[in-house]
């Protein structure tokens, strides 16, 4: 049993990296993937450890992008997974990582002088406290709360921090087909997260949405993942071969921030991954040269 998709402290999980590889040693997973939000630092941490521990560690990242259709509305809040980026000569896919979280800073910074200027005190010391390293709006809206400023979160993005609203700073998410454009580069295999949590289940949808981003470049799709369903899963992997798409999983853990998501079991033991997953990627893997200067 594997599991390719679990967070750590390095982004919005509650368990650090090192505890995340001594939790896969005990429970004997055959291999863990990291894919913190937006870095490599939680798997770049913890790949001592794994070594000295013996847990198959795999290199990942989850990119938040928006898709761009033609015709139609951007498809907002893509995640995208990025796995086996921790080769040599990675150095631009990492520039390009320090962009995109040097652009959320800069977002927050900016949200926070909106909120001062409503007469809120608030500094950026407080909501990066609750963040951590990909502080973002729902910290912002939770910080609003702890000070009394609203009664709710729903409140919070309504008055203050909502698209609509005095504060809210737009933030330039990279598009769906550049980030692929950038694991690809480096080296690594571009997958599709929790397909069906996405397109809220409208599988026809889905369908339109995986012809436009195969003719990107996209490797594969989260077929198992802790909130699909069986038939899900099902119906997913018959989509995945039908299109020739690489078929990855895993239980999106995040320690106690999801309290229900168990490392490798997913909810309610739904996950057994075969290690027959890793394998695959792995061996497309091994065919993809980075192509970055």
């Amino acid at each position: 049993m594997i599991d390719l998709h679990a967070h750590t402290t390095a982004s919005d999980g509650t368990w650090s990296p090192e505890q995340l590889v001594e939790e896969s040693q005990r429970l004997r997973l055959e291999a863990v993937g990291i894919a913190d939000h937006d870095t490599l630092d939680g798997f770049l941490a913890a790949q001592l450890h794994a070594l000295q521990l013996g847990v198959d560690l795999v290199c990942g990242i989850e990119i938040s992008t928006r898709h761009l259709r033609k015709g139609h509305p951007p498809v907002p809040h893509v995640h995208l997974l990025g796995y086996f980026l921790d080769g040599p000569a990675r150095a631009g896919f990492h520039y390009w990582l320090n962009r995109i979280r040097e652009d959320r800073n800069r977002r927050n910074r900016e949200m926070v002088e909106k909120l001062r200027s409503l007469g809120l005190a608030v500094t950026i010391e407080e909501v990066e406290e609750l963040g951590g390293n990909i502080t973002g709006r729902p910290h912002f809206a939770k910080l609003l709360v702890e000070k009394g400023y609203v009664s709710s979160l729903a409140e919070a993005f309504k008055r203050y921090i909502g698209e609509n609203a005095p504060a809210y700073a737009p933030r330039h998410a990279p598009s769906t087909a550049e980030a692929i454009e950038q694991v690809r580069a480096g080296g690594g295999l571009a997958v599709l997260a929790h397909p069906a949590r996405l397109v809220k289940n409208d599988f026809g949808m889905l369908e339109e949405i995986l012809e436009e981003l195969s003719a990107q470049g996209l490797d594969g799709i989260e077929v198992f993942h802790s909130e699909h369903s069986a038939e899900e899963q099902k119906l997913l992997l018959g989509i995945a071969q039908s299109r020739g798409l690489l078929v990855s999983g895993g239980s999106d853990f995040h320690g106690d921030r999801k309290a229900d998501v168990n490392l490798g079991t997913g909810i309610n033991f739904n996950l057994n991954i075969p290690i027959q997953v890793l394998e695959d990627l792995r061996r497309a893997a091994r065919h993809r040269a980075p192509t970055e200067p």
